[in-house]
């Protein structure tokens, strides 16, 4: 199957085929719901898809290596060496490693013109992630979560296409990325507050009477403080109207990308219908959507793909 694909997005050389076939083997490993999502696309723009998600999560690990002996400037050695390379291979066309998430991400970027900046600008915000623990306010969560998720939906949407401008999409697909990771912000409290992070803006919480301390308190003792139940429906109700305005561009996509990004909202939406179902008992459960609600959302949008790509006469 992955041959396939490499054929079809016109992949040759056989150590970019390898780096692409990787970064696909992080994202089934790791991004389970993305990866189901991505099965909808055509074959041609997967691999694309895959590279993206493998460079993000090479970041990702150099931030959340639970490794205790990492110090945090080690940590931010390996970051800037990472951007370093990704500068020298995709703006000066240099290169003098063989980090296949890096030859696979670049070769993307090329063939969809995907610029540099929003790669710098994720670089930017996954900096943040070593030394800020604590968001005073939205707008300064949005100013993270701006090269942290943002920039993740605007990377993909010349993979997607769109049927106009790609301008006029852009606020939607950026709008669905932030969804994305305030549903996971949601999900993770717990999770995020053994690393020493809070993900959700301190005034908002403040406004139920809940800091660090509460949070902690929930933590040690496995249940949900009535205040941090009522700080997390609000920011729930928050995360929901976002999905809400995202989804209006779903229809400025290019037709045979709908169905995957309807199923990715679906199933990602779904999470923080599961948080409700458990009354927000995130620290002693953790939000997921079953194996069969997932199969079930993607054999429809497959259904849905198949057609789109019958019609547009590209099977």
């Amino acid at each position: 199957m992955i041959s396939s694909e490499l054929d079809a997005a016109g992949v040759r050389d056989p150590a970019l085929r390898e780096a692409y076939r990787c970064c696909r083997r992080l994202n089934a490993e790791h991004g389970r719901t993305f990866y189901l999502a991505t099965r909808l696309l055509a074959p041609e723009q997967r691999p694309a898809v895959h590279a993206l998600y493998g460079f993000a999560r090479r970041a990702d690990d150099i931030l959340d290596d639970f490794d205790p002996s990492l110090t945090t400037a080690e940590r931010a050695e390996h970051l800037q060496h990472l951007g370093t390379q990704l500068f020298s291979r995709m703006v000066s066309d240099r290169g003098d490693d063989d980090d296949p998430a890096l030859a696979a991400v670049v070769d993307s970027a090329r063939k969809y013109d995907i610029p540099w900046e929003l790669f710098d600008d994720f670089l930017s915000s996954m900096r943040m992630d070593l030394t800020v623990t604590d968001y005073a306010n939205r707008a300064a969560l949005d100013r993270y979560m701006h090269g942290s998720a943002e920039v993740i939906g605007l990377q993909l949407l010349p993979v997607l296409g769109t049927v106009g401008p790609r301008e006029e999409a852009a606020p939607y697909a950026a709008a669905l990325g932030k969804a994305f990771q305030l549903t996971n912000f949601l999900r993770d409290v717990d999770e995020d507050l053994q690393r020493g992070r809070v993900y959700l803006p301190a005034d908002e919480l403040a406004a139920h009477h809940v800091d660090r301390d509460v949070l902690s308190w929930c933590h040690d003792h496995r249940r949900t403080d009535v205040r941090v139940r009522r700080a997390l429906v609000e920011q729930h109700a928050t995360t929901r109207r976002i999905y809400e305005y995202a989804q209006q561009g779903i229809a400025l996509l290019a037709p045979r990308s709908r169905p995957c990004i309807s199923a990715a909202l679906t199933l990602y939406s779904q999470i923080l219908d599961r948080i409700e179902d458990l009354d927000f008992a995130i620290f002693s459960q953790r939000a997921t959507v079953g194996n069969g609600r997932r199969l079930r959302v993607a054999a429809g949008g497959l259904v849905k793909a198949w057609r789109t790509r019958l019609q547009e006469g590209r099977l």
